[in-house]
């Protein structure tokens, strides 16, 4: 069994990105700092991969996950844990319980919201309905899926606002084209739009609107493609307004976030935490 040590290094655990973000509110005030904690792609994986498996032997699973997230929480004043889809499918935790134990975790750590996964309709919408309605103690955000004629309708919020002491966060979701990746029977009547039209009118609204001080993208669109198919990174190249994307999908471990300039020139932060448990990914921002 590896030690703590041990699991830190392997897990690869992200420690990345500052982002000062100069606002009146905050003028003459002390910075505040926000540490945002954040999973993808979380795959059922309740317990650790087992010690023989040839990639990730005793790595992974919601104790050591837990552990990471209790002292990132003991040491920052302000935290916000997030998820971004496939919470759901790969362990037979799944195939036995259908999701149950996994939002039951997702309660128990503190997750303010998640995104939905291609995944996470793998049992079909009436069932995702159910788990959310009686199980889910967290937002489920997307605004590119309209599922007003669906299982789904009303449980599924296009963004959220968050409060952390002085400052006002916005929070919004985005999904993958469903086409060729979630059979046609288990997401009838739903309806993709355009999720870089869909995701830039939620950011409008979060910051001119609601005037939030910063934004948050939570995408299962996937990190970077080589053809012109939307992830992550084009998302931000090609909207403006957005502070942070953080992704899910590809199962992309990186070792720091990306930066990335967006329609007026200004940076994005952009990152994803591999898959099953076996990173936390980590932004600190400071608000000056």
């Amino acid at each position: 069994m590896p030690t703590r040590r041990e699991f830190l290094r392997n897990s690869g655990l992200l420690a990345g990105g500052m982002l000062l973000a100069p606002d009146a509110l905050f003028a003459q005030r002390e910075a505040q700092k926000l540490m945002i904690l954040h999973t993808n792609d979380f795959h059922s994986r309740l317990e650790s991969f087992p010690d023989n498996h040839p990639k990730y032997p005793g790595q992974g699973g919601i104790a050591r996950l837990k552990t990471l997230i209790d002292e990132q929480r003991s040491t920052h004043e302000y935290s916000l844990l997030l998820d971004c889809g496939d919470v759901f499918q790969g362990t037979p935790y799944f195939n036995r319980f259908g999701g149950v134990p996994e939002y039951k975790w997702m309660n128990m750590a503190g997750y303010e919201a998640t995104t939905l996964g291609n995944h996470d309709f793998d049992l079909g919408m009436e069932h995702l309905a159910d788990l959310i309605q009686n199980y889910a103690r967290f937002s489920i955000l997307n605004c590119n899926y309209d599922v007003s004629k669906t299982p789904l309708k009303g449980l599924i919020k296009p963004h959220l606002t968050v409060k952390k002491g002085r400052l006002k966060i916005g929070i919004t979701g985005v999904g993958l084209n469903p086409e060729g990746l979630i059979p046609a029977h288990l997401c009838e009547n739903l309806v993709y739009k355009d999720p870089v039209a869909s995701v830039q009118e939620q950011v409008d609204i979060l910051k001119k609107r609601m005037h939030c001080d910063t934004v948050i993208v939570l995408s299962h669109l996937g990190f970077e493609y080589p053809g012109n198919q939307i992830s992550d990174k084009k998302l931000a190249a090609e909207t403006h307004g957005i502070d942070l994307i953080l992704g899910g999908h590809t199962h992309t471990f990186l070792e720091a976030p990306v930066m990335v300039s967006n329609k007026k020139g200004s940076n994005v932060i952009v990152n994803q935490a591999g898959w099953a448990g076996l990173q936390l990914g980590m932004i600190r921002l400071e608000f000056k």
